[in-house]
């Protein structure tokens, strides 16, 4: 009679084998995860080489040494304003473009009718590039907050827009019959299967949509800003000092990354019932 071990290990040829971990062994997952953290700053470490080593101009790519320098001379208080500047923008254009697109994602993902009349016009909306909204928002809103935060809402809209109504039309028709047959009633057939369903497909939207609200806040803040990253980036292209561009692309990549890694968190928490094979090492 075969025993539990034997039933695991039949199954294991099943699962990449980078997701097998031995029998006493600890999961090999976390020392990649330690990995993938230095690599970064291995290859910083190389750019610092190739700059002192003269094989890299430092006036095309300053070394990292000479990014950090810069970025300490300004000064804490004045990097926060410009962070903090920046993160209320992308947070509130983001908070506005998501709730937007999941109410509109939802209705045209229950709706076909709805989704044939708006889909082309989204679709097309969806095409045009960041910067041609600018003079658009320019001469509707003036140079205030409000224009940045409509940019930075259209950056995040569609691709959470998208992942609701894909996420949705996903959605297994046979839970649906199941939950017909049990009499669920409407709202109780959206939240307990339709939306519960469709949660990975609508976080991997949020986390596109947020890392969009990142770059599209770059270009709104070249809408008459006097702070922020993007203003930031924008004053070192303009004074020719590309370790303050530079140092303004490590923040941004920085700051998108740990709200990312926020947003992840929260979604492993949503979705801690889902049972994968993704979770076989850890």
């Amino acid at each position: 009679m075969a025993t539990d071990d034997s039933l695991a290990l039949s199954r294991a040829p099943f699962l990449p084998r980078d997701r097998v971990p031995a029998p006493g062994r600890p999961a090999p997952l976390r020392h990649w995860r330690i990995a993938g953290l230095l690599l970064p700053f291995a290859f910083l470490g190389l750019i610092e080489l190739l700059v002192r080593t003269h094989i890299v101009p430092e006036h095309l790519v300053p070394a990292p040494s000479s990014i950090a320098r810069t970025l300490w001379q300004l000064g804490g208080d004045r990097l926060g304003r410009h962070i903090g500047a920046s993160s209320l923008r992308v947070f509130a254009g983001f908070g506005l473009g998501a709730a937007l697109a999941l109410v509109l994602g939802a209705a045209m993902g229950l709706s076909r009718r709805l989704e044939a009349l708006l889909d082309p016009s989204f679709q097309a909306l969806r095409a045009i590039p960041s910067l041609a909204w600018v003079p658009v928002l320019l001469l509707w809103m003036g140079i205030d907050e409000a224009p940045k935060i409509t940019l930075i809402a259209i950056g995040a809209f569609f691709p959470v827009h998208l992942s609701v109504v894909g996420g949705i039309r996903d959605v297994d028709r046979k839970l649906v019959e199941l939950g017909e047959v049990n009499r669920l009633s409407r709202h109780a057939l959206f939240t307990r299967i339709l939306l519960s369903a469709s949660l990975p497909q609508i976080f991997t939207g949020l986390r596109t949509g947020l890392s969009l609200a990142w770059m599209f806040m770059v270009a709104a803040e070249l809408i008459a800003a006097t702070r922020g990253l993007g203003y930031l980036l924008s004053d070192g292209r303009e004074t020719g000092r590309p370790d303050l561009v530079f140092g303004a692309i490590l923040l941004l990549a920085l700051a998108g990354k740990l709200s990312d890694s926020v947003l992840k968190a929260i979604e492993r928490r949503a979705l801690s019932w889902r049972d994968t094979t993704a979770g076989g090492a850890r």
